[in-house]
């Protein structure tokens, strides 16, 4: 195989490691911080859902990123290689600082300011970018909304319950923990799936875009490793900055999570896990009280998100001009 396609399914493979690597904090936040679980049995319980989530629900989400939102004419080998290496870039420098940003926003950004580089505005299908920005950004409000929602349900289903109830809870961890888990695989994998499918028609190996059995499996278990590693600087972000997690929010946040990404990964909508679930987290603390919510800790993580699809891009372009002298 020439050494080009090897550096494209290598950077993709990179890419989706670090989606576990970072996607696994906020899987497992909840879980340790309300003392469910130790986080050594969660990141191990989390990784074998990661493995087995990319082979249960499709990959409309693939679809979606390597064959609706650019032009795949318009994605040589140049092009693929600065959005990869611009949404790893990113990634490595969000987590660095601790900062929970999305390895999905990331990537968007990437394809769409290679592409821009590659291909000018006309390489951009408008009706997918509206598909995908609708689902990164909507997705948030509506963890944050229905978090709370949640969690006034379960006071309600729960008043006059003894403290004992935590142990309920606290076992019912286990499996909304594993439901998410299968659900953020499912939708994050897809997204190195999707490239992987570009480049193969990028390089010359496939004269359409499809998803091949033997990328699901090669992006299952890079993201399964990644989530075993897991990103601790992540967790204690999303397990302590916002408020002092019980078992109930936990248990709410995460009902609330594993339903939003699991529905936008069935209907092709790419989501970032760490917006969804770390909005849950917010909108199920703000259930208790308003002023229970670190605010400012909210501040800054969104400063991170919105900064994430600009910056991003233009590291791609950046990216795009150096790389396409050589290739």
């Amino acid at each position: 195989m020439p050494f080009f396609p090897i550096v494209l399914l290598s950077l993709a493979l990179i890419f989706d490691f670090l989606n576990g690597f970072i996607g696994s904090s906020s899987i497992v936040a909840t879980v340790i911080s309300s003392r469910a679980m130790s986080p050594r049995k969660a990141l191990a319980m989390t990784a074998a859902a990661e493995f087995v989530g990319p082979f249960l629900f499709g990959v409309a989400v693939a679809i979606t990123l390597g064959s609706e939102l650019v032009d795949l004419a318009a994605m040589n080998r140049g092009a693929i290689f600065s959005a990869l290496s611009a949404a790893i870039l990113w990634s490595l420098f969000t987590w660095y600082f601790g900062l929970p940003s999305s390895t999905s926003h990331a990537l968007v950004g990437g394809l769409v300011g290679a592409a821009l580089a590659a291909g000018g505005p006309s390489a951009l299908y408008l009706t997918g970018l509206q598909k995908v920005l609708i689902a990164l950004f909507l997705s948030p409000l509506l963890g944050m909304l229905f978090g709370h929602l949640v969690l006034r349900i379960l006071y309600f289903l729960l008043r006059g319950a003894t403290p004992s109830v935590n142990t309920l809870l606290k076992r019912l961890q286990i499996v909304t923990a594993v439901i998410l888990a299968l659900s953020h695989s499912s939708n994050d994998a897809q997204k190195a799936m999707g490239v992987i499918a570009m480049s193969m028609v990028a390089t010359g190996y496939a004269t359409r875009f499809y998803v091949p059995w033997w990328s699901v499996a090669l992006c299952a278990s890079a993201i399964a490793l990644g989530t075993a590693v897991g990103g601790w600087r992540l967790i204690k972000t999303l397990g302590a900055k916002f408020y002092k997690i019980r078992p109930i929010h936990a248990f709410g946040s995460q009902l609330t999570s594993a339903a939003i990404i699991l529905g936008a990964g069935l209907l092709g909508g790419p989501v970032s896990s760490t917006h969804v679930i770390s909005s849950s987290i917010v909108g199920a603390g703000s259930a208790d009280r308003i002023s229970k919510v670190r605010w400012n800790a909210v501040r800054d993580m969104g400063l991170a998100w919105l900064l994430t699809i600009p910056l991003s891009a233009l590291l791609a372009v950046g990216l795009y001009k150096i790389v396409s002298r050589f290739v």
